[in-house]
């Protein structure tokens, strides 16, 4: 029998291509193949370098199939989204600014000094609250958790704390001065900004994203 040419693929894999047989031994190893038969396969596995060609083929996809699992199997790592610290305190803080129009409108209706008294501390708290925000955007910033302004946003909550303190010195007036007319409506458009301001997620900035571990941030 006529030796085989052996020719290493992948790791792993080897791929053997025997040199072609001459028309007789063809014949000779299966008589029932036609003449032309015969012919076709002299002519089709005549060639050492059709062989080689062949082999290259094969060995390129092999190669191809290889890094397709190598891909298939690398674990996915997805982006991570910093959270934000600041969102909470100023959701917070807007709850006790928008509480003080319930108990301004409670003082309209009954006229009981104590909820007058409610208003005052309810701004307060919330003011308090809003100076906490801005040192925990600070901190946002400074870590890199804050992208960019969103200014909307921004716009409506500087507003309402701007409205606030000005709504808490009015609160300082005497008995029903200090909420009819204009702690009252100050109230109002303080609970409209603030609420615009919750419906978009009480964020003054956009959270960053950074790559997962495998992956280029």
């Amino acid at each position: 029998m006529r030796s085989c040419l052996a020719i290493k693929g992948y790791p792993g894999i080897s791929i053997r291509c025997c040199r072609p047989f001459a028309a007789a031994e063809w014949h000779e190893r299966d008589p029932s193949i036609s003449s032309m038969h015969l012919n076709d396969l002299v002519r089709r596995y005549s060639g050492i370098g059709q062989c080689s060609a062949l082999l290259l083929t094969i060995q390129a996809k092999c190669l191809v199939e290889v890094n397709e699992r190598k891909d298939m199997a690398r674990p996915i790592h997805g982006c991570r989204t910093h959270v934000l610290l600041h969102p909470f305190f100023v959701g917070l803080g807007g709850a006790l600014l928008m509480g003080a129009l319930f108990t301004d409108y409670m003082y309209t209706s009954n006229s009981l000094p104590q909820w007058a008294n409610f208003s005052v501390w309810l701004i307060t708290g919330g003011l308090v609250l809003a100076l906490i925000a801005a040192i925990f955007l600070v901190i946002d910033v400074a870590l890199a958790r804050a992208g960019p302004i969103r200014w909307l946003d921004f716009g409506l909550i500087g507003t309402a704390a701007i409205l606030s303190v000005v709504n808490i010195f009015v609160h300082s007036r005497d008995a029903w001065t200090s909420v009819v007319p204009t702690g009252i409506t100050l109230s109002t458009i303080v609970t409209i900004l603030l609420l615009a301001a919750g419906l978009r997620g009480w964020c003054v900035t956009t959270a960053v994203k950074t790559a997962g571990r495998g992956e280029s941030e």
